[in-house]
């Protein structure tokens, strides 16, 4: 049997690990990975951090496991481990559960540690990777961040954060802020909005300090955070000076953290020189939470407000079910359903919850909204689908997964969860047996759907409103 050195061992299975995993799960999370020992059917890797250990534990020793294995002809775990002359650095876990002191957001602004502490920098003090709930929606978007604020301006300079308004892009920015602070309170950090940027511009031209504005931003700067980039569209002469700022940073390899509506190849009113320049390094999205994920973004929001004997399971789950705009409504009904037991000096439950919320619950979702004399079957529901798309009511139940049926039968089942309120496990049911997580899955898709596509929206809308006429 070939004697593999621990190196050697660890270049191979990075390799295979290549062809089964993303080049950025990789890039990201395994090539940094050092091979430390590999003896009693063990290959030990050394990673920075205790956070990177639990994420590698959980999301990829199983598969290198096999990998290995197969790769050495022997039965190999691999395990993960902070080597000990490392021990002792700052760490930052992204699974912590201690709850995070509250703050109020501050206005975005440039402040640098000249002439300020890291205390006093415009940043909310809960926009921690401590306090950020990971889902399949942004763990992408959590990995770079936290490979950022790992080696900032070596590792996805720029990265670019896209998303729709209150998922957490915001959260991520500032987290990587409070990462390099944390290790390095001498960082000289700015944090603004892009309206912030695009005013100190107008300012710098009318009172003629640009040169001042120039100096500060280009070679006063260590870590660069910008909101919102999207609003530099149409601004040429800001465009013109941020092009340069940017330049001068890169250069510099100072790191540069973007965030914006949209990815930077949907924003015409943006120069190609930026377009191109913000697509450099790392462009990940922030995607809407699904059912489980909105309902781990509640029990962090009750960790964070020591509210676990407050708000009942169910309640949570209520909410998570019925709320799925963005997390900023998902923590924001927490508050309100609170402020309107209080008033009302009721113990919250369910039925409370639909009272109070009674406005981000759609009449189809209220069970105290009166529904149409002749509520749709489950079966009528198959049929209107079915018909609509162009498939068969019987190939709607079927167990077949062809993809001709499998965009009509998530319809289907989103249109019966939300018309007729049926239950998770009576919609499986309904569709050939499937399991209430299938059934999660497929309303969670046509919900992200129908945010971002507008002709599959009104197509919907049109089933809907058959299904609802009187």
């Amino acid at each position: 049997m070939q004697q593999w050195s621990p190196k050697d061992a660890w270049k191979r299975i990075l390799d295979a690990a290549r062809q089964e995993l993303t080049e950025q799960a990789v890039k990201t999370w395994l090539a940094p990975a050092e091979a430390l020992d590999l003896e009693d059917g063990r290959l030990i890797l050394g990673l920075p951090d205790e956070f990177a250990v639990k994420w590698n534990q959980a999301k990829h020793a199983k598969v290198l496991s096999r990998l290995a294995s197969q790769t050495l002809g022997t039965d190999t775990e691999v395990v993960f481990r902070v080597p000990e002359e490392r021990l002792q650095r700052p760490q930052m876990d992204i699974f912590a559960t201690e709850p995070v002191a509250a703050a109020e957001p501050a206005a975005s602004a440039v402040v640098t540690n000249r002439d300020a502490t890291p205390s006093h920098l415009p940043l909310n003090e809960r926009y921690t990777f401590d306090a950020f709930v990971i889902g399949k929606s942004n763990e992408l978007a959590a990995a770079a961040t936290y490979a950022v604020a790992e080696a900032p301006g070596r590792t996805y300079n720029p990265l670019f954060i896209y998303g729709g308004t209150g998922l957490g892009k915001t959260h991520l920015m500032q987290a990587v802020a409070h990462s390099v602070l944390r290790k390095n309170p001498a960082t000289r950090v700015a944090y603004m909005g892009a309206e912030h940027f695009i005013n100190e511009v107008i300012e710098g031209i009318h009172g003629r300090t640009m040169p001042e504005l120039r100096r500060r931003y280009r070679t006063g700067i260590d870590l660069f955070l910008v909101d919102d980039v999207h609003f530099l569209e149409g601004k040429e002469a800001t465009q013109e000076e941020f092009f340069h700022t940017f330049n001068a940073l890169f250069d510099a390899q100072k790191q540069i953290v973007l965030t914006s509506d949209r990815p930077p190849k949907e924003m015409p009113g943006l120069e190609d020189r930026l377009v191109s320049r913000f697509s450099w390094g790392m462009v990940v999205d922030v995607g809407l939470p699904d059912l489980e994920h909105r309902i781990a973004i509640l029990r962090k929001k009750q960790q964070q407000d020591h509210l676990e004997t407050t708000i009942p399971d169910d309640v949570l789950t209520f909410i998570a079910e019925h709320v799925y705009s963005n997390v900023r409504e998902l923590e924001g009904s927490i508050i309100k359903l609170l402020l309107y037991a209080s008033l009302r000096h009721r113990e919250i439950s369910v039925d409370l919850a639909r009272e109070a919320l009674a406005d981000r619950i759609r009449p189809s979702q209220s069970a105290t909204t009166e529904r149409p004399k002749a509520l749709p079957s489950i079966d009528r529901v198959q049929d209107v689908v079915a018909r609509r798309w162009g498939v068969t009511p019987e190939g709607l139940r079927s167990k077949a997964r062809i993809k001709s049926l499998t965009v009509p039968r998530q319809i289907a089942m989103f249109l019966a969860r939300e018309v007729l309120n049926m239950q998770l496990v009576e919609i499986g049911q309904a569709f050939g047996g499937r399991d209430h997580s299938t059934v999660i899955h497929s309303v969670d898709k046509v919900q992200r759907q129908l945010a971002r596509d507008r002709g599959f929206r009104e197509r919907v809308d049109s089933a809907r409103a058959e299904l609802t006429a009187s």
